[in-house]
Order: structure tokens, then sequence, then C-alpha cells
């Protein structure tokens, strides 16, 4: 910033040769510039936070839909509905208003998630939501209908197929593409949902069905969860060749804006992860942090 100087009317006394004098006022800001003293403080420039949020079912009806922000960067939109076998209502709506999004390189303007479970044998009052009874994967063999890990695989590979088809059927109606490769898919893995707490590599083999079905769809897949929550559920059953490592991880639970920011240093979910979004709440609505 410049310095002002004020300079006051010279005085002339010429009756005589008396010489002039000239008397220069005080710098306006004796502390700025290059007067000495300490500098001029300056406003730190404004960080932009390039915040998305994530809604679904919840969020549904008139009202709530047009209370929606508008400010978001990105939308992340739960296709099911609030279970792994249920479906989000107003999903193409929702799409529409996450392709909305401002743009922002390093996030997707429409991401994706999903609900996670792994019923098994009705545990906690499901029914087993149409259990698998044949199919084959490489990752453990034929499934024939038993609570084992090829029909658990087989299972997340069974509900992640039907909630794609039903997110191409709402997508065709809003203009944006279809295609699940396009998308970066979340697996929603929380202890609401239904698991087998007796035996957790059941739970592991269901999430890497539930993800090598959007993998094999060319898709970009990441883990939702608290470290906690995902202890509980997979404790250390993921195995170093599991399709599951090497994920992105979107971490919930922080109270606020700076404690989102402090989980990007968290340890991911999974070996190889990295931390890409945290969830903060605000109002009862899901903001997210990018931490990339």
């Amino acid at each position: 910033m410049k310095k002002l100087i004020s300079v006051l009317p010279i005085a002339l006394v010429a009756i005589l040769l008396v010489p002039s004098v000239v008397f220069a006022a005080k710098p306006t800001n004796p502390g700025g510039g290059n007067g000495g003293g300490k500098p001029t403080p300056t406003e730190p420039p404004t960080q932009i936070e390039y915040k998305g949020y994530d809604i679904s079912y919840p969020q549904c009806g008139n009202r709530n839909l047009k209370k929606l922000p508008t400010d978001h960067y990105f939308g992340i939109v739960g296709v099911n509905g609030g279970t792994a076998a249920s479906q989000n209502p107003c999903l193409a709506e929702q799409l529409a208003w996450a392709n909305k999004a401002k743009t922002y390189a390093n996030q997707p303007k429409a991401q994706l998630y999903v609900n996670t479970a792994n019923p098994a044998d009705g545990v906690d009052g499901y029914t087993g939501y149409n259990w698998p009874t044949n199919g084959e994967n490489d990752r453990y063999g034929a499934c024939t209908g038993a609570y084992d890990l090829a029909c658990s695989w087989q299972y997340g590979w069974n509900r992640s197929a039907e909630t794609a088809s039903y997110f191409v059927s709402k997508a065709g109606n809003t203009g944006i593409s279809t295609s699940v490769g396009d998308y970066t898919w979340w697996l929603d893995v929380e202890t609401m949902n239904s698991w087998q707490p007796s035996n957790l590599a059941l739970n592991t083999a269901a999430l890497e069905g539930f993800a090598a079905y959007y993998q094999s769809q060319g898709a970009k897949v990441g883990l939702y969860s608290t470290s906690y929550q995902w202890g509980v559920i997979t404790g250390s059953t993921v195995s170093s060749d599991s399709n599951l490592n090497n994920l992105s991880s979107w971490l919930a639970g922080a109270a606020n804006l700076s404690s989102a920011i402090s989980k990007c240093n968290e340890a991911p979910l999974t070996a190889g992860g990295t931390v890409t979004l945290a969830q903060y709440v605000v109002k009862n609505l899901d903001n997210n942090h990018s931490c990339i």
C-alpha cells in the first residue's frame, strides 16, 4: 500500500530576503510503507471451501428437494432407501441436483453411495433379502445357498447389480450418463445395517462382492465408514489380496469443519487407500470436506 504525504503551504515572508521554509506533515500512516515501524497488517486471502453434500431418501419430498443447497462443488447421492435391497424413490431428482454442482477438478460433480449388509440367515430380524442359491466367483468358488464365504460374496455382487440397474433406469430421465463406470460408487459400511457378528470374514466377503461388481463395470469404488464401525464389521479379515485394499476412504464422524479437516490426516480404512473425503453435519445436513 502506498504512503500518502500531505505538504503544508509554503509561508512566504518576502519583504526581506528571508529564506522560505517548507513544513512537511507527518505521514498519515507512520507505521506503514518504508517509514519504519511495524508493517501494516493485511487480510489473508479467503480460502474457498470446496464442499459437497450427501443426500438420499430422507431428503425426498417436494419441500425437502426445494431446500437442497446450491453452493455445492459435488453431490453424493444414495441410490438405496436405507438398506441394501431398497430404492431411493426420488433418485432422478437428486441426481439432477448433484449434476448442477459447481466445477471442482478434484471431485466429480455427481457421485453415488450404496448401502451394504450381510443378512445371511436373517440376523437382526432381516429375512435374507433373497439370499443367493447359485453363482460362482474366482474369489471363493461356487455358491450353493449356504451361509458361507462364496454366497456372502455372491450376495454383495447381486445387490450391487440390482442397485446399478435401478440407477441406470433413473439416470436416463435426467440427461446425465447412464454408464455405471462413469461414477464413483461409495460402499456405505455402517453397524446399523445387518451383519454377521460371529464370523466377520463373511461380512468382508460380502463387501468384496459389492465392490467387485462395480469394479467389473470400470467404476471407481470407495469405502464410507468410521474406523470404529469398520473394525466392528470386518475386524482383521481383510487379507492382503482383497479388492478392498487401495480404495479411497470417506470418513464419517466429524463434529464440524475443523474436525473434518483433521480427519484427512487419519489412516484410511484399508491398506494402500487414501482419505479423500471427510463428513460433518450442519443443521441435519451431511456436509463433506474434500481432502484432495
